[in-house]
Protein backbone atom coordinates (compact mmCIF):
# COMPACT_ATOMS: atom_id res chain seq x y z
CA UNK A 1 0.00 0.00 0.00
CA UNK A 2 1.46 3.22 -1.27
CA UNK A 3 0.59 6.82 0.66
CA UNK A 4 2.66 8.92 -1.16
CA UNK A 5 1.59 11.19 -3.43
CA UNK A 6 2.18 11.35 -7.00
CA UNK A 7 3.54 14.99 -8.58
CA UNK A 8 0.14 15.76 -10.38
CA UNK A 9 -1.72 15.30 -6.94
CA UNK A 10 1.14 17.92 -5.14
CA UNK A 11 1.52 20.31 -8.00
CA UNK A 12 -2.68 20.67 -7.76
CA UNK A 13 -2.10 20.73 -3.99
CA UNK A 14 0.36 23.77 -4.25
CA UNK A 15 -1.60 25.49 -6.47
CA UNK A 16 -5.05 25.59 -4.36
CA UNK A 17 -2.28 26.14 -1.40
CA UNK A 18 -0.68 29.40 -2.60
CA UNK A 19 -4.38 30.88 -3.70
CA UNK A 20 -5.74 30.29 -0.16
CA UNK A 21 -2.54 31.47 1.36
CA UNK A 22 -2.47 33.99 -1.08
CA UNK A 23 -6.08 35.69 -1.61
CA UNK A 24 -7.95 33.75 0.92
CA UNK A 25 -6.92 33.81 4.08
CA UNK A 26 -5.86 37.89 4.15
CA UNK A 27 -9.28 39.01 3.01
CA UNK A 28 -11.81 35.96 4.35
CA UNK A 29 -12.50 37.22 7.93
CA UNK A 30 -13.65 40.60 6.40
CA UNK A 31 -16.55 39.23 3.82
CA UNK A 32 -16.80 36.79 7.17
CA UNK A 33 -18.42 40.00 9.29
CA UNK A 34 -19.95 41.35 5.94
CA UNK A 35 -21.79 38.19 5.77
CA UNK A 36 -21.24 38.45 1.95
CA UNK A 37 -19.41 36.53 -0.26
CA UNK A 38 -16.41 37.48 -2.05
CA UNK A 39 -17.25 38.43 -5.85
CA UNK A 40 -13.95 37.37 -6.91
CA UNK A 41 -13.60 34.17 -5.49
CA UNK A 42 -15.48 32.26 -7.71
CA UNK A 43 -14.41 33.70 -11.09
CA UNK A 44 -10.96 33.29 -10.03
CA UNK A 45 -11.29 29.73 -8.59
CA UNK A 46 -12.98 28.48 -12.29
CA UNK A 47 -9.93 30.45 -13.57
CA UNK A 48 -7.48 28.13 -11.95
CA UNK A 49 -9.40 25.37 -13.44
CA UNK A 50 -10.51 24.48 -9.06
CA UNK A 51 -14.00 23.86 -10.41
CA UNK A 52 -13.60 21.32 -12.93
CA UNK A 53 -10.43 19.97 -10.57
CA UNK A 54 -11.36 16.04 -11.58
CA UNK A 55 -14.18 16.25 -14.49
CA UNK A 56 -12.23 14.95 -17.74
CA UNK A 57 -10.63 16.97 -19.98
CA UNK A 58 -12.97 16.45 -22.60
CA UNK A 59 -15.89 17.89 -20.10
CA UNK A 60 -14.00 20.82 -19.97
CA UNK A 61 -12.14 19.59 -16.58
CA UNK A 62 -8.55 19.53 -15.50
CA UNK A 63 -8.18 15.77 -15.67
CA UNK A 64 -7.03 15.25 -12.19
CA UNK A 65 -8.24 11.99 -10.24
CA UNK A 66 -10.31 11.89 -7.11
CA UNK A 67 -7.63 11.44 -4.58
CA UNK A 68 -6.97 14.89 -5.94
CA UNK A 69 -10.26 16.59 -4.99
CA UNK A 70 -9.99 15.41 -1.84
CA UNK A 71 -6.59 17.14 -1.19
CA UNK A 72 -8.15 20.79 -3.04
CA UNK A 73 -11.23 20.08 -0.60
CA UNK A 74 -8.24 19.86 2.25
CA UNK A 75 -6.63 23.32 0.96
CA UNK A 76 -9.65 25.37 0.99
CA UNK A 77 -11.46 24.60 3.81
CA UNK A 78 -7.91 25.18 5.41
CA UNK A 79 -8.53 28.73 4.22
CA UNK A 80 -12.42 28.89 5.32
CA UNK A 81 -15.13 26.22 4.62
CA UNK A 82 -17.66 28.35 2.04
CA UNK A 83 -15.16 27.95 -0.67
CA UNK A 84 -15.05 24.19 0.54
CA UNK A 85 -18.73 24.29 0.19
CA UNK A 86 -18.54 25.69 -3.65
CA UNK A 87 -16.56 22.58 -4.42
CA UNK A 88 -19.37 20.32 -2.21
CA UNK A 89 -22.14 21.30 -4.41
CA UNK A 90 -20.74 22.28 -7.48
CA UNK A 91 -18.20 19.46 -7.93
CA UNK A 92 -19.38 16.77 -5.40
CA UNK A 93 -23.08 16.99 -5.39
CA UNK A 94 -23.68 18.10 -9.22
CA UNK A 95 -20.54 17.60 -11.58
CA UNK A 96 -19.88 14.48 -10.82
CA UNK A 97 -23.68 13.71 -11.20
CA UNK A 98 -23.40 14.35 -14.63
CA UNK A 99 -20.48 12.49 -14.98
CA UNK A 100 -21.92 9.23 -13.29
CA UNK A 101 -25.94 9.57 -14.49
CA UNK A 102 -26.01 11.76 -17.57
CA UNK A 103 -26.11 11.32 -20.93
CA UNK A 104 -23.78 12.91 -23.59
CA UNK A 105 -25.89 15.68 -24.79
CA UNK A 106 -26.42 16.58 -21.24
CA UNK A 107 -22.66 16.32 -20.23
CA UNK A 108 -21.82 18.43 -23.29
CA UNK A 109 -24.38 20.88 -22.73
CA UNK A 110 -24.43 21.28 -18.56
CA UNK A 111 -21.74 19.51 -17.39
CA UNK A 112 -18.59 20.95 -19.81
CA UNK A 113 -19.62 25.07 -18.68
CA UNK A 114 -19.58 24.22 -15.59
CA UNK A 115 -16.25 22.29 -15.61
CA UNK A 116 -14.77 25.75 -17.44
CA UNK A 117 -16.24 27.27 -14.61
CA UNK A 118 -18.70 29.60 -17.32
CA UNK A 119 -21.57 28.20 -15.16
CA UNK A 120 -21.83 27.39 -11.39
CA UNK A 121 -24.21 25.03 -10.23
CA UNK A 122 -25.98 23.69 -7.26
CA UNK A 123 -27.79 20.66 -5.29
CA UNK A 124 -31.86 20.50 -4.64
CA UNK A 125 -32.72 18.25 -2.11
CA UNK A 126 -33.79 19.46 1.32
CA UNK A 127 -36.93 21.32 1.77
CA UNK A 128 -38.63 23.50 4.74
CA UNK A 129 -39.46 20.64 7.26
CA UNK A 130 -37.88 18.38 4.96
CA UNK A 131 -34.23 17.84 6.11
CA UNK A 132 -33.04 13.95 6.46
CA UNK A 133 -36.74 12.40 5.83
CA UNK A 134 -36.04 13.03 2.06
CA UNK A 135 -38.68 10.62 0.86
CA UNK A 136 -41.73 12.65 2.22
CA UNK A 137 -40.50 15.87 -0.31
CA UNK A 138 -43.02 17.85 -1.20
CA UNK A 139 -42.10 18.82 -4.59
CA UNK A 140 -43.66 17.12 -7.71
CA UNK A 141 -43.36 17.42 -11.32
CA UNK A 142 -46.62 16.02 -12.69
CA UNK A 143 -46.26 15.02 -16.10
CA UNK A 144 -48.69 16.64 -18.89
CA UNK A 145 -47.90 15.07 -22.64
CA UNK A 146 -44.69 15.29 -22.61
CA UNK A 147 -43.64 17.66 -20.15
CA UNK A 148 -43.05 17.54 -16.64
CA UNK A 149 -44.81 20.75 -14.80
CA UNK A 150 -42.48 21.06 -11.98
CA UNK A 151 -43.68 22.82 -8.25
CA UNK A 152 -41.54 23.07 -5.12
CA UNK A 153 -39.39 24.96 -3.05
CA UNK A 154 -36.16 23.83 -1.45
CA UNK A 155 -34.01 25.18 1.19
CA UNK A 156 -30.73 25.54 3.04
CA UNK A 157 -29.45 25.38 -0.53
CA UNK A 158 -25.47 26.46 -0.72
CA UNK A 159 -24.88 28.74 -4.20
CA UNK A 160 -28.60 28.80 -4.47
CA UNK A 161 -28.78 32.69 -5.81
CA UNK A 162 -25.52 32.37 -7.30
CA UNK A 163 -25.90 29.06 -9.91
CA UNK A 164 -26.71 29.04 -13.38
CA UNK A 165 -27.44 24.83 -12.82
CA UNK A 166 -29.86 23.02 -10.21
CA UNK A 167 -30.01 19.91 -9.78
CA UNK A 168 -33.37 18.80 -8.62
CA UNK A 169 -35.26 16.78 -7.02
CA UNK A 170 -39.35 15.94 -7.27
CA UNK A 171 -41.17 13.42 -6.85
CA UNK A 172 -42.95 12.26 -10.21
CA UNK A 173 -45.00 9.70 -8.43
CA UNK A 174 -46.19 10.31 -5.12
CA UNK A 175 -47.38 7.32 -4.15
CA UNK A 176 -44.38 5.59 -4.47
CA UNK A 177 -42.31 7.24 -2.15
CA UNK A 178 -38.71 7.19 -2.29
CA UNK A 179 -39.44 5.16 -5.75
CA UNK A 180 -41.34 8.10 -6.85
CA UNK A 181 -38.92 10.80 -6.72
CA UNK A 182 -36.96 11.95 -10.44
CA UNK A 183 -34.00 13.77 -10.58
CA UNK A 184 -34.06 17.11 -12.95
CA UNK A 185 -31.45 20.02 -14.54
CA UNK A 186 -33.52 23.23 -13.87
CA UNK A 187 -31.64 26.51 -15.16
CA UNK A 188 -31.64 29.79 -13.25
CA UNK A 189 -33.11 31.58 -16.50
CA UNK A 190 -36.39 29.15 -16.93
CA UNK A 191 -39.46 30.90 -16.26
CA UNK A 192 -40.85 30.05 -12.89
CA UNK A 193 -37.73 29.68 -10.93
CA UNK A 194 -36.72 32.41 -8.04
CA UNK A 195 -33.92 32.31 -5.62
CA UNK A 196 -33.02 34.07 -2.45
CA UNK A 197 -30.59 34.47 0.24
CA UNK A 198 -30.39 33.12 3.67
CA UNK A 199 -28.93 35.43 6.22
CA UNK A 200 -27.93 34.98 10.29
CA UNK A 201 -26.41 32.10 9.86
CA UNK A 202 -24.34 30.83 12.77
CA UNK A 203 -21.35 29.92 10.40
CA UNK A 204 -20.19 29.72 7.00
CA UNK A 205 -21.49 33.26 6.55
CA UNK A 206 -18.78 34.62 3.92
CA UNK A 207 -21.07 31.86 1.70
CA UNK A 208 -24.00 31.76 -0.09
CA UNK A 209 -27.03 30.21 1.09
CA UNK A 210 -30.41 30.03 0.26
CA UNK A 211 -33.48 28.87 -1.38
CA UNK A 212 -34.40 27.47 -4.73
CA UNK A 213 -38.41 28.33 -5.95
CA UNK A 214 -39.96 26.42 -8.80
CA UNK A 215 -43.54 27.50 -9.71
CA UNK A 216 -44.99 26.24 -13.04
CA UNK A 217 -41.65 25.22 -14.73
CA UNK A 218 -41.91 23.63 -17.99
CA UNK A 219 -39.39 20.82 -18.12
CA UNK A 220 -38.88 18.11 -21.28
CA UNK A 221 -36.95 14.72 -20.65
CA UNK A 222 -33.59 16.91 -21.63
CA UNK A 223 -34.00 17.67 -18.31
CA UNK A 224 -34.21 14.59 -17.21
CA UNK A 225 -31.28 13.05 -15.30
CA UNK A 226 -31.37 9.06 -16.09
CA UNK A 227 -34.81 7.71 -15.78
CA UNK A 228 -38.08 8.40 -13.94
CA UNK A 229 -38.11 6.89 -10.41
CA UNK A 230 -34.19 6.91 -10.14
CA UNK A 231 -34.40 10.12 -8.40
CA UNK A 232 -33.84 8.43 -4.86
CA UNK A 233 -30.84 6.36 -6.23
CA UNK A 234 -28.98 9.54 -8.04
CA UNK A 235 -29.51 11.72 -5.00
CA UNK A 236 -27.76 9.25 -2.32
CA UNK A 237 -24.57 8.44 -5.06
CA UNK A 238 -24.33 12.49 -4.87
CA UNK A 239 -24.07 11.95 -0.84
CA UNK A 240 -21.39 9.31 -1.34
CA UNK A 241 -19.51 11.84 -3.80
CA UNK A 242 -20.58 15.50 -1.56
CA UNK A 243 -19.59 13.58 1.53
CA UNK A 244 -16.39 13.08 0.38
CA UNK A 245 -15.54 16.82 -0.06
CA UNK A 246 -16.97 17.45 3.50
CA UNK A 247 -14.86 14.73 5.05
CA UNK A 248 -12.20 16.02 3.57
CA UNK A 249 -12.78 19.93 3.64
CA UNK A 250 -13.04 19.12 7.24
CA UNK A 251 -9.59 17.28 7.72
CA UNK A 252 -8.20 20.58 6.45
CA UNK A 253 -10.24 22.57 9.15
CA UNK A 254 -8.70 20.23 11.98
CA UNK A 255 -5.45 21.19 10.29
CA UNK A 256 -6.30 24.73 10.86
CA UNK A 257 -6.47 24.62 14.15
CA UNK A 258 -3.34 22.44 14.44
CA UNK A 259 -1.75 25.37 12.62
CA UNK A 260 -3.13 28.32 14.37
CA UNK A 261 -2.53 26.58 17.85
CA UNK A 262 0.74 25.73 17.71
CA UNK A 263 1.86 29.43 15.98
CA UNK A 264 0.09 30.89 19.13
CA UNK A 265 1.18 28.42 21.65
CA UNK A 266 5.30 29.10 20.88
CA UNK A 267 4.57 33.23 21.02
CA UNK A 268 2.06 33.61 24.03
CA UNK A 269 4.06 33.37 26.80
CA UNK A 270 2.46 32.47 30.75
CA UNK A 271 4.51 31.75 34.09
CA UNK A 272 7.26 32.99 32.11
CA UNK A 273 7.49 30.24 29.88
CA UNK A 274 5.64 29.68 26.19
CA UNK A 275 2.47 28.02 27.17
CA UNK A 276 3.76 25.77 24.41
CA UNK A 277 5.87 23.88 27.40
CA UNK A 278 2.50 23.43 29.59
CA UNK A 279 1.37 19.85 29.37
CA UNK A 280 -2.32 20.38 29.28
CA UNK A 281 -1.64 22.43 25.82
CA UNK A 282 0.58 19.66 24.74
CA UNK A 283 -2.24 17.64 25.25
CA UNK A 284 -4.64 19.46 23.30
CA UNK A 285 -1.98 19.81 20.40
CA UNK A 286 -1.77 16.11 20.33
CA UNK A 287 -5.18 15.12 20.09
CA UNK A 288 -5.66 17.66 17.03
CA UNK A 289 -2.67 15.80 15.33
CA UNK A 290 -4.35 12.22 16.20
CA UNK A 291 -7.32 13.88 14.62
CA UNK A 292 -5.99 15.38 11.40
CA UNK A 293 -4.07 12.07 10.94
CA UNK A 294 -6.79 9.98 11.45
CA UNK A 295 -9.23 12.02 9.20
CA UNK A 296 -6.83 12.27 6.16
CA UNK A 297 -6.09 8.68 6.12
CA UNK A 298 -9.93 7.95 6.29
CA UNK A 299 -10.70 10.27 3.56
CA UNK A 300 -7.63 8.97 1.34
CA UNK A 301 -8.86 5.92 1.59
CA UNK A 302 -12.38 7.16 -0.15
CA UNK A 303 -10.55 8.92 -2.72
CA UNK A 304 -8.60 5.52 -3.72
CA UNK A 305 -11.91 3.33 -3.87
CA UNK A 306 -13.59 6.10 -6.17
CA UNK A 307 -10.66 5.93 -8.01
CA UNK A 308 -10.83 2.12 -8.44
CA UNK A 309 -14.30 2.48 -8.85
CA UNK A 310 -15.13 1.12 -6.43
CA UNK A 311 -18.92 1.88 -4.37
CA UNK A 312 -17.83 3.61 -1.08
CA UNK A 313 -21.34 5.00 0.27
CA UNK A 314 -19.95 3.18 4.13
CA UNK A 315 -16.40 4.22 3.87
CA UNK A 316 -17.36 7.62 3.06
CA UNK A 317 -19.81 7.87 5.92
CA UNK A 318 -16.92 6.37 8.28
CA UNK A 319 -14.77 9.26 6.84
CA UNK A 320 -17.80 12.34 6.57
CA UNK A 321 -19.02 11.07 10.37
CA UNK A 322 -15.00 11.27 11.71
CA UNK A 323 -13.96 14.40 10.11
CA UNK A 324 -16.76 16.77 11.23
CA UNK A 325 -17.10 15.52 14.39
CA UNK A 326 -13.35 16.19 15.38
CA UNK A 327 -13.40 19.15 13.28
CA UNK A 328 -15.95 20.71 16.03
CA UNK A 329 -13.64 19.15 18.40
CA UNK A 330 -10.75 20.55 17.44
CA UNK A 331 -12.43 23.95 17.22
CA UNK A 332 -12.76 23.73 20.61
CA UNK A 333 -9.86 23.03 21.61
CA UNK A 334 -8.09 25.74 19.35
CA UNK A 335 -10.57 28.37 21.30
CA UNK A 336 -9.63 27.19 24.41
CA UNK A 337 -5.65 27.11 23.42
CA UNK A 338 -6.40 31.10 22.60
CA UNK A 339 -8.03 31.97 25.65
CA UNK A 340 -9.97 34.82 25.66
CA UNK A 341 -8.38 35.87 22.11
CA UNK A 342 -9.92 32.50 21.18
CA UNK A 343 -13.65 34.17 22.11
CA UNK A 344 -12.82 37.08 19.71
CA UNK A 345 -12.52 37.52 15.75
CA UNK A 346 -8.86 38.93 16.21
CA UNK A 347 -7.71 35.12 15.61
CA UNK A 348 -9.21 33.03 13.39
CA UNK A 349 -10.20 29.94 15.36
CA UNK A 350 -13.48 31.99 16.76
CA UNK A 351 -14.64 31.69 12.58
CA UNK A 352 -13.39 28.07 12.83
CA UNK A 353 -15.79 26.88 15.57
CA UNK A 354 -18.43 28.56 13.77
CA UNK A 355 -17.79 26.78 10.37
CA UNK A 356 -16.95 23.71 11.87
CA UNK A 357 -20.79 23.15 13.09
CA UNK A 358 -21.95 23.05 9.90
CA UNK A 359 -20.51 20.32 8.95
CA UNK A 360 -21.94 17.69 11.29
CA UNK A 361 -25.18 18.72 10.33
CA UNK A 362 -25.75 18.88 6.19
CA UNK A 363 -25.20 15.87 4.02
CA UNK A 364 -26.09 13.69 6.51
CA UNK A 365 -26.32 14.77 10.29
CA UNK A 366 -23.71 12.65 12.73
CA UNK A 367 -26.58 11.20 13.94
CA UNK A 368 -27.55 9.87 10.63
CA UNK A 369 -24.06 8.64 10.14
CA UNK A 370 -24.21 6.45 13.48
CA UNK A 371 -27.47 5.08 12.62
CA UNK A 372 -25.58 3.98 9.05
CA UNK A 373 -22.87 2.45 10.54
CA UNK A 374 -24.43 0.43 13.37
CA UNK A 375 -26.66 -0.87 10.01
CA UNK A 376 -23.62 -1.56 8.60
CA UNK A 377 -21.94 -3.65 11.52
CA UNK A 378 -25.30 -5.60 11.91
CA UNK A 379 -25.76 -6.63 8.78
CA UNK A 380 -29.15 -4.28 7.75
CA UNK A 381 -27.62 -2.76 5.34
CA UNK A 382 -25.51 -3.61 2.38
CA UNK A 383 -24.36 -1.37 -1.07
CA UNK A 384 -26.54 -2.86 -3.79
CA UNK A 385 -25.10 -2.10 -7.36
CA UNK A 386 -26.19 0.95 -9.47
CA UNK A 387 -27.70 1.47 -12.76
CA UNK A 388 -24.92 3.80 -13.31
CA UNK A 389 -21.60 4.09 -10.97
CA UNK A 390 -19.22 6.43 -10.84
CA UNK A 391 -16.40 5.41 -13.08
CA UNK A 392 -13.44 4.75 -12.50
CA UNK A 393 -10.16 6.81 -12.76
CA UNK A 394 -8.33 6.42 -15.98
CA UNK A 395 -5.93 8.55 -16.66
CA UNK A 396 -5.41 8.54 -20.47
CA UNK A 397 -9.33 8.91 -21.27
CA UNK A 398 -9.45 11.72 -18.26
CA UNK A 399 -6.63 13.84 -19.28
CA UNK A 400 -6.76 13.49 -23.17
CA UNK A 401 -9.26 15.55 -25.86
CA UNK A 402 -12.05 13.36 -27.71
CA UNK A 403 -10.53 11.97 -30.91
CA UNK A 404 -12.14 13.84 -34.27
CA UNK A 405 -14.75 11.53 -35.51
Amino acid sequence: MDFSLNEEQLQARKMVRDFAQKEVIPVIGEWDRKQEMNPAFLPRMAELGILGINIPVRYGGQGFDYVTLGLVCEELERADTTLRVVMSVHMGLNSMALLQWGTEEQKQHFLTPQAKGEKYAAFCLTEPGIGSDVQNMNSTAKKVGDKYILNGEKMWISLASKAHHFLYFAKTDPSQGAKGITAFIVTSDMPGVTTGDIHGKLGVRAGSTGWVKCEDVELTAANRLGEEGEGFKIAMSCLDNGRYTVGSGATGLIRACLEESIKYAEQRVTFGVPISQHQLVKQKIAFMQQWYDAAFLLNMRVGWLKNQGIRNTRETSVAKWYATDHSVQAALEAVQVHGAYGFSDEYPVERYLRNSKGGVIYEGTSEIHQLMQADYAFGFREDKPLRCELPAYDAEYWQNEPELA
